[in-house]
């Protein structure tokens, strides 16, 4: 069994990875294989030409970014230690994929871990997708050290340690091999976004923990597949945080949440509208809607819930009081 792969998944990215897949491969330690999630660009065409020599997986249809990865890390089971998962816009420096693996060989304990991921766009800020690592309130709602909400703020070397997060960003994330198949794989009910979390969640649960590494640095460009203000991304993310939540917590915690998310979810959708975000606000409607539909299938499936001493912890009681009500704009402030 080889140490690690790094896994990247790809769909309709054929530019990027010309601009990306060369410094990974230059500048990574462990083999990279690239998954094509059914593009309908030239990716394919782009990998076979011009990256012979990397490993390819292609897969027939696009299944998202969970049964993409569970497709793939499927195939690759058995083969390697570790999987380091890897956004296709994504740059890397050297070294940066050995200190990750490193870490997890130096702490059993530790499942998964990421590095600190900065913006590629807007230099020597953090990036949207993870920053300097993940955390989730007591009704939810994931935020970042580096990142709340739209707060981005400048890396001046404030998050260069080393620190137990509640989850790890899949634009970059690096976890044992043997967990990820345990724990279940990705949810593919999630189809993509908010997926890592309720992964890392499910890890937490086991017992086990999820890290921050700031002495291992990437650059995301973001947005690459799904931009920020698309309405189905905005679908999405209200849709799946009731699925993580609704999964992970018991089922009087849920019902207290859920009540309260539906007075904000509501007051967001007004917001929305407000803004002339019209298909937007509609969204957080049909992501209540649908989530009652999954709602019913989920309950077929999922374990009997009883109360986990290893659940997260929830560092804030609400990101939200704490951002628009009392005004901290940074994790520093918290």
């Amino acid at each position: 069994m080889q140490d690690a792969a790094i896994v990247i998944l790809n769909y309709n990215g054929g530019e990027m990875m010309r601009k990306f897949l060369p410094s990974v491969s230059q500048l990574s330690i462990f083999q990279v294989v690239v998954v094509d999630n059914g593009s309908t660009d030239n990716s394919v065409e782009v990998l076979q030409t011009e990256f012979p020599h990397i490993r390819t997986i292609i897969l027939d249809s696009n299944f998202g970014f969970t049964g993409g990865y569970n497709r793939a890390l499927e195939i690759l089971k058995g083969s390697f230690d570790y999987y380091i998962l890897l956004n296709s816009d994504v740059q890397v420096e050297q070294d940066w994929d050995i200190k990750l693996i490193q870490f997890l060989k130096e702490n059993s304990s530790i499942a998964a871990v990421q590095p600190k991921i900065l913006s590629y766009k807007n230099e020597g800020y953090f990036d949207y997708a993870g920053a300097g690592g993940g955390f989730v309130d007591g009704l939810g709602y994931p935020y970042c050290r580096g990142r709340i909400f739209n707060s981005i703020e400048m890396d001046t070397g404030q998050y260069d340690d080393t620190v137990e997060v509640d989850w790890a960003s899949g634009a970059c994330m690096a976890i044992r091999s043997n967990i990820f198949h345990t724990v279940g794989r990705f949810d593919e009910s999630f189809f993509a976004h908010m997926e890592e979390i309720d992964l890392c969640w499910r890890i937490k649960k086991m017992g086990l923990s999820v890290y921050y590494l700031g002495t291992s640095k990437v650059w995301h460009v973001g947005g690459g597949t799904l931009d920020r203000s698309n309405p189905w991304k905005t679908f999405l993310n209200f849709r799946n945080n009731l699925l993580m939540l609704y999964k992970n917590v018991s089922p009087n915690r849920f019902l207290l949440i859920y009540l309260v998310r539906l007075v904000l979810d509501l007051l967001a959708s007004v917001i929305f509208l407000a803004r002339g975000s019209f298909r937007d606000g509609h969204a957080v409607f049909e992501a209540h809607i649908e989530f009652h539909k999954m709602k019913s299938k989920l309950e077929k499936t999922l374990p009997p819930k009883q109360k986990n001493k290893n659940e997260i912890q929830h560092f804030r009681k609400s990101i939200l009081w704490d951002y628009y009500i009392r005004g901290k704009k940074t994790f520093s402030e918290l």
